[in-house]
């Protein structure tokens, strides 16, 4: 039998015991920094995606969804005019999105180049089989100056790390990670810091009861912010697709996913999907303070509807009457308001001189 100890030891140290040991140095790791680790360690090491991952997103239920993204980025195209333009797509998953976009698209001679934002190299080599061509970055630093760009975002701000403050006796304190200590079993589990964090809370919500919860996503707005910046000069527009709130509020909404199920956010670190709800007026805020215009957000379900999802639905049971009941099965899971339609939000930035995006409301975030 081997030497268990000894082959783990040789393998080098576990995400758990890094942390462990990130802890007895610090004496506590922030939330954010927990969650980073956490999701980094998860998504370089597998292909988390479909029936035998952890969970299933909107590209990988219908074929419908990545088309629908095709035709709202090509009528974008059109209608700033078919300036020189990239597509570029934030945490691709498999890319089976971007390549039903890029077929969709391709019927109205919107061919742009394809970029893939992914650090993960399990999922790069996922994502080269469905688009071949995609150009990968470890970052968006690298993304192209040459144009416009139209960005996709799908599922991916609720992903990134989050910060959590809490009102306490003492005001208002951060939720830092702590450990029972060298017994492994001990356990991961929820403490306060010292430093004063009523600056991460809007001023209106600062007087809350006691036991309150506040989120924010620094690393999301710092993304955005950078992204914002680069379509004011650029050109170009980007949507998001997540769940999330679209107003402020309080709330833990920090949750692990495993085997399509829930999970305990602390037991096996990096072994399952961390997320929380993204707050789609704090990305609303970020965009527009760097001169960008908002259109939405609107629930997923009346987006797709919008665009014609429906009609689309209607052509390939008539096309392919064998798979009739799947293309139904997959409609209702996008946009049935008790399933993904009302879950998920879909919200666009866009550049001054480009055109209000279709599918989309006015702004509607305070």
């Amino acid at each position: 039998m081997p030497d268990t100890a000894h082959a783990m030891n040789a393998a080098g140290p576990t995400l758990p015991q890094l942390l462990v040991e990130r802890i007895a140095a610090a004496g506590s790791i922030s939330l954010m920094d927990y969650m980073g680790r956490a999701n980094a360690h998860y998504y370089a090491t597998r292909d988390p995606l479909g029936a035998e991952g952890d969970f299933i997103t909107a590209p990988e239920i219908s074929q419908m969804f990545g088309e629908m993204i095709g035709l709202w980025c090509a009528d974008q195209w059109m209608r700033a005019g078919e300036p020189v333009v990239h597509y570029v797509e934030l945490g691709p998953g498999r890319g089976t999105l971007a390549a039903d976009a890029v077929r969709a698209g391709r019927k109205f001679g919107f061919t742009p180049p394809v970029h893939f934002v992914e650090t993960s190299p399990a999922l790069r080599a996922v994502q080269t089989e469905a688009v071949p061509d995609a150009v990968h970055h470890d970052g968006i630093e690298t993304l192209p100056h040459d144009g416009s760009m139209l960005i996709i975002a799908n599922e991916f701000f609720d992903a990134l790390p989050i910060r959590q403050v809490e009102m306490t006796a003492a005001g208002w304190r951060d939720r830092r990670v702590s450990h029972g200590g060298d017994d492994m079993a001990a356990g991961f589990s929820i403490i306060h810091g010292d430093t004063d964090m009523s600056h991460a809370v809007p001023p209106p919500m600062r007087d809350a009861p006691l036991g309150s919860i506040y989120e924010n996503a620094p690393a999301g707005a710092a993304i955005l912010f950078e992204l914002a910046e680069r379509l004011a000069r650029q050109g170009g527009a980007m949507l998001v697709i997540d769940y999330g709130h679209t107003r402020p509020g309080y709330g833990d909404t920090l949750q692990a996913v495993k085997a399509h199920g829930f999970a305990s956010v602390f037991d096996h670190p990096g072994e399952h999907d961390l997320t929380a709800h993204v707050n789609f007026a704090e990305l609303a805020a970020v965009a527009r303070a760097q001169g960008l215009q908002v259109a939405g957000p609107v629930t997923q379900g009346a987006f797709l509807t919008a665009l014609g999802i429906e009609a689309r639905a209607a052509v390939l049971s008539k096309a392919s009457g064998e798979v009739a009941d799947m293309v139904a099965e997959g409609l209702a899971r996008l946009t049935h308001p008790d399933r993904m339609g009302d879950l998920f939000n879909a919200v666009a930035f866009y550049s001054e001189g480009w055109p209000k995006p279709e599918g989309l409301a006015p702004e509607r975030l305070a």
